[in-house]
């Protein structure tokens, strides 16, 4: 088992060399933005959230990472 930027930096395809992969979606191991507590609405923060989760983010990911090697898993998560 391991990461799929190692597989990706090993020239493997994880959605076609894989025996086995892991869900997308309600996947608790995707990346997610992490802020400190009373930081939430500092406006550099808004962005970057908006930014990482814009279309134009998904469009590169998808064009990057082509046959479905990264999958964009984005949306808000609070705690």
């Amino acid at each position: 088992m391991i990461n799929g930027n190692f597989a990706i930096g090993a020239k493997l395809n994880p959605a076609q060399d894989s025996l086995a992969l892991e869900k997308a979606e309600g996947n608790p191991y995707a990346n997610f933005l992490a802020v400190k507590k009373g930081n939430e609405q500092d406006p550099r923060i808004v962005k970057l959230a908006k930014l990482l989760n814009s279309d134009e983010v998904k469009k590169f990911i998808e064009e990057k990472f082509r046959n479905g090697a990264v999958i964009p898993a984005f949306g808000a998560v609070k705690s």
